[in-house]
Order: C-alpha cells, then structure tokens, then sequence
C-alpha cells in the first residue's frame, strides 16, 4: 500500500478511535456536569495564560489545562459537602499547578516547568473563583 494512504489511514482510525472512546462517555450526568465545567474552565483559563505569556501551543495548554480542572475536581469531589461548597483558594491553585505540570512534562519533557505551573495556577484559581459557591 502506498505510504501516503498508510499515514492517512491510521491517522484517521486513531483520531476515529479516540473521539469514539473520549465522547461517547461524556454525556453528562448530574455528577459528570461539574467535572465537565471544571475541565471546561481549566482549558480556557490554560489557554488564556499560555496566550498571555506567548508560550506553548493552544492544543497543549488546552490539554494541561483539562488535567488541572480535572485534578482540581477529583480533589474537592473527595471533600464534604461544606467544603465541596466553601473550595480552598490555596489547594485549588496548587492541584492545578501540580496536575499541569505533570502533564507538561509527558507531552513536552518539561521544557517549560515553570511555565507549566503558571497555567496550572491560573486554571486552579479560575475554576476557584468561577464555581465557589455553587
């Protein structure tokens, strides 16, 4: 088979295979809605930050971003419900910094760690003060 089609091909039945799998599950339930708000908030708060420092891509500050809404999420999940409601300003940046990191460094090899942070923090901080409270 041509080498072309080979590339075209698998790209396409990778891209097919992971929006099947990353989709189909998303439908949102009463649970799912707010970890879907706080990956929401995250990417746009990451990709802001990335935009305003001139660094990184949008598709990987997106993704850095996500993974610090989602870790922000997961940690307030396992909290009670006063303090699922009455969210820490400080644990909140620090979870989103810490998952965004993370992630940065297995998608960049920690090229800009610190940088990584930052937009980790301003997701943390955004989802913090845009769902306080609610």
């Amino acid at each position: 088979m041509n080498l072309i089609w080979k590339r075209t091909l698998i790209t396409s039945f990778i891209t097919a295979s992971l929006a099947s799998v990353t989709l189909v599950p998303a439908k949102p339930a009463a649970a799912d809605d707010q970890i879907l708000r706080d990956v929401g908030i995250g990417a746009a708060a990451s990709v802001t930050s990335g935009a305003v420092r001139g660094r990184g891509s949008v598709l990987n500050n997106a993704v850095k971003g996500a993974a610090a809404g989602a870790a922000v999420n997961a940690v307030n999940g396992t909290r009670s419900r006063y303090h699922r409601k009455h969210r820490n300003l400080g644990q909140d940046i620090g979870v989103g910094a810490a998952a965004s990191t993370a992630t940065g460094a297995v998608t960049r090899g920690g090229k800009d760690t610190l940088g990584d942070a930052v937009d980790g923090a301003v997701a943390g901080a955004a989802i913090h003060l845009l769902t306080n409270g609610k």
